[in-house]
């Protein structure tokens, strides 16, 4: 009898299309699927996170079993679970006698650096295959990047655009004329703002099991299970592409940036969980978008903005994520040291706009992109909350984050801590742009139109505390320089004033518990 090919997948590479399988016949492979205890611990994750990817993994076994794959499935609990991939695969190969493993690279440079050691591991032959689920390869990627002293995404999501062919006119020029129509998405929410309801998923049998399973034995990790209702299969991940193209996508630009509480979705497509985890091609996203655009369904703001975040920014992040690995996970050019606050997981602060984004988080596994960057993350950078402990909270907490994806956008661009390689000025704010961009201002305790002592929302203060100690490195930038003369017209007494207030909100901060993100 033939030897096999072990085929090992991921729990984000949940497609029947993945490189690994593409072109292997089923009468001559095992598929092997881990749930694996490395995976679920190496931080606290969400439980909603943990119980959508073994949902999602479980689901598709039985898919592949249905189309007549062998598939080699351990479960958390199995009694001989190795509790690694690589004690996984080392089992597998002394029960299948594969005469080759073949494998998707994986997304995340610690699953990465353990594979590249299967091959003197391994009796057999072990074949890694890019992930080509991802236009631009590693390698197309370090090019463009060789030689540039800044990296910027505008310019790849052009290079993106034309390798694509989307929204492109017949002289390769782009549609509508502009790359790019940023300036047209950034509306504030109008009064009564609300959106149709995103399609919910009652969870079926396999799903309740998982749900069980997490609770019992991830019961002290954040997050609650009660709002579970995410898509774990294609079929339901479809229908929720197809509620977004059809009731969504047509506000999604305009309102991309607003934040409204209570309204956790707004127009937001919701599909970044299917999308990472491999349920839903992001190519096929973009070619939808571009046709409700053709068909007169979507302007073209709403149209280029979405695909601008998925063959723009999410390449792009990736990209980036490889070319600074490993020393972006230890990048700190602002020398943040600060702990991060208690209220990140508790979520109790008086701040309105804090309290109702880190409720969507505890209660979704998913804050809008908005939410983390101008609020969450716009505070851990004026407060100069340590990055490593800032990136570990990301990680745990949204069901949508993978390092490859949460690193740099957490570490690079909303705390700015590798220097500005990846954005071009930090993302700093007063509480003006959050109460120009949401309702949250009109029932908080804290004024943002105070400025400074008691009752100023103490966005302001630190804002002014933020510039001021980095004003050697900031003054000059050329997008963010030029506020330094308004600090220089305050005079010593005025700008004393806004360091003590904002001073004095930091020495008010309780620092989280220890063990809250990692089981150290």
């Amino acid at each position: 009898m033939t030897r096999p090919v072990l085929v090992p997948i991921l729990g984000d590479q949940l497609t029947r299309d993945l490189a690994a399988v593409r072109g292997r016949t089923k009468d001559d492979t095992v598929i092997l699927m881990m749930e694996v205890w490395d995976e679920a611990t190496y931080v606290k994750h969400h439980k909603q996170k943990i119980a959508l990817i073994f949902s999602a993994m479980r689901h598709f076994a039985e898919e592949l079993r249905h189309a007549g794959w062998t598939v080699d499935y351990v479960k958390l609990d199995d009694a001989d679970n190795a509790g690694s991939f690589t004690g996984e695969v080392a089992r597998a190969i002394e029960e299948h006698s594969p005469r080759l493993v073949s494998v998707v690279e994986a997304g995340e440079w610690r699953v990465r650096e353990a594979m590249d050691q299967w091959a003197d591991k391994f009796a057999c032959e072990v074949e890694i295959l890019r992930d080509d689920r991802f236009i631009c390869s590693q390698a197309e990627f370090d090019e463009w990047a060789k030689d540039r002293k800044e990296l910027r995404m505008e310019f790849f999501y052009r290079e993106m655009r034309r390798q694509a062919g989307l929204l492109m006119d017949k002289d390769g020029k782009p549609e509508g004329g502009e790359w790019n129509y940023d300036s047209e998405n950034r509306k504030p929410p109008k009064d009564g703002l609300s959106a149709p309801e995103r399609p919910k998923f009652e969870p079926d049998a396999i799903t309740r099991e998982v749900i069980e399973l997490v609770e019992e034995r991830f019961g002290e990790h954040f997050g609650s299970l009660e709002n579970f209702a995410w898509p774990v299969t294609r079929d339901e991940a479809e229908e929720a592409a197809d509620a977004f193209f059809a009731e969504r996508i047509e506000c999604f630009g305009p309102y991309q940036d607003a934040m409204v509480a209570g309204e956790d979705d707004l127009f937001h497509s919701m599909l970044s969980t299917s999308i990472n985890l491999g349920l839903l091609d992001p190519l096929e996203l973009c070619h939808r978008a571009e046709q409700s655009y053709q068909d007169g369904k979507a302007p073209l703001n709403s149209v280029e903005g979405f695909i601008r975040q998925i063959i723009g920014w999410r390449e792009y992040v990736r990209g980036f994520y490889w070319h600074q690995m490993p020393h972006l996970r230890h990048a700190n050019a602002l020398d943040a040291q600060r702990g991060l606050p208690e209220f990140y997981w508790t979520g109790e602060t008086d701040m309105a706009c804090l309290a109702d984004c880190i409720r969507t988080t505890r209660d979704n596994a998913h804050a809008h992109h908005i939410q983390r960057l101008m609020v969450l993350g716009n505070f851990a950078l004026l407060a100069g909350i340590d990055p490593h402990e800032v990136q570990d909270w990301y990680l745990v907490v949204y069901a949508d984050a993978y390092e490859w994806v949460e690193l740099p956008n957490v570490a690079a661009m909303i705390l700015y801590a590798d220097g500005g390689k990846l954005a071009s000025k930090p993302y700093a704010a007063s509480g003006n742009y959050i109460n120009k961009m949401s309702n949250y201002c009109s029932g908080c305790t804290y004024s943002p139109s105070k400025k400074i002592g008691e009752g100023a929302c103490p966005f302001n203060p630190l804002y002014w505390h933020f510039m001021h100690r980095h004003r050697d490195r900031l003054e000059k930038n050329p997008r963010i320089g030029r506020i330094y003369s308004t600090w220089d017209r305050m005079g010593d007494e005025r700008q004393q004033d806004y360091l003590d207030s904002a001073e004095a909100f930091l020495a008010s901060l309780e620092p989280a518990r220890p063990g809250w993100a990692r089981n150290d």
